[in-house]
């Protein structure tokens, strides 16, 4: 898999990258364990060790790799990277080191007949224990998935809420997978402004962000994961006249976040 060069936090986007990276896996058994317990659930490397993969999945943020004993999840955090059969698939991240450090591997598996006298098939790398390793992990409090957004799921997801427009984006009950940058970047493209109560919103203007998520997201995930929007980490930085309208982008908090928009067109 090409070699992601850039920054970034782990949003539903690079979950699916990684999701991807894991799918040689399947069929393939695993025959020794290493775990750090400070990230890696107890008995972890008991209830795995001779287990098969079978499907590589996910919800939202979280990697979910089946075998034919239980599920591993797989929880990035905001420094958590796999590394699959040597491959890195992406190669860093905002809030970690450039650097790939065998000592931050929190769980390494082996699955080879060779045991650990072959490459590891996988290395969960995370300098700093930010994300967690969970067995048979419960998705089911989680929202419907970004890449199954409905007009009329995002409808019934937003009933009764009256909070901040981007926070129930980045509430995983709402979205799952959904992170700061792909938030901004969705509520850019479909003109909302990310301080609107969800309450207010409109039925068409439901349809149009639902719509907007269900095409953009797919196009970014192609170029490459969360960064690769038209809010680049550049121009969030930056803040240029906005490439619609010719408006300065503003920045500010939202929910506690840092936000990027426009004040323009996006209302």
């Amino acid at each position: 898999m090409e070699l992601v060069d850039r920054l970034t936090m782990p949003e539903g986007l690079e979950a699916e990258i990684w999701r991807r990276a894991c799918e040689p896996l399947i069929g393939r058994t695993i025959n020794d364990v290493v775990v750090d317990d400070r990230v890696v659930e107890e008995g972890f490397a008991a209830a795995v060790a001779g287990a098969t993969f079978t499907a590589a999945c996910r919800r939202g943020k979280v990697v979910l790799l089946d075998t034919d004993g239980p599920t591993i999840g797989l929880h990035f955090g905001m420094t958590g990277r796999l590394v699959i059969d040597g491959d890195a698939s992406i190669d860093r991240l905002a809030y970690a080191s450039g650097r790939d450090d065998p000592a931050w591997d929190r769980l390494v598996l082996f699955a080879s007949p060779a045991g650990r006298t072959a490459p590891p098939a996988l290395r969960f790398n995370d300098p700093r224990r930010l994300g967690r390793v969970s067995l048979d992990p419960d998705v089911g409090h989680l929202g419907v998935d970004f890449t199954e957004v409905t007009p009329r799921r995002l409808a019934k997801a937003f009933a009764g809420r009256r909070g901040v427009l981007k926070s129930a984006l980045l509430d995983q009950h709402v979205v799952a997978g959904l992170g700061n940058l792909c938030a901004d970047e969705v509520l850019w493209w479909a003109g909302l402004d990310p301080r609107r109560s969800v309450d207010s919103l409109t039925a068409p203007e439901v349809d149009r962000l639902a719509s907007t998520v269900r095409r953009r997201l797919p196009i970014m995930l192609a170029r490459g994961g969360s960064t690769t929007g038209v809010l680049s980490p550049a121009v969030r930085a930056a803040c240029p006249p906005c490439e619609r309208d010719g408006e300065s982008l503003e920045r500010l908090a939202v929910g506690g976040r840092t936000t990027v928009w426009c004040p323009r067109h996006q209302r």
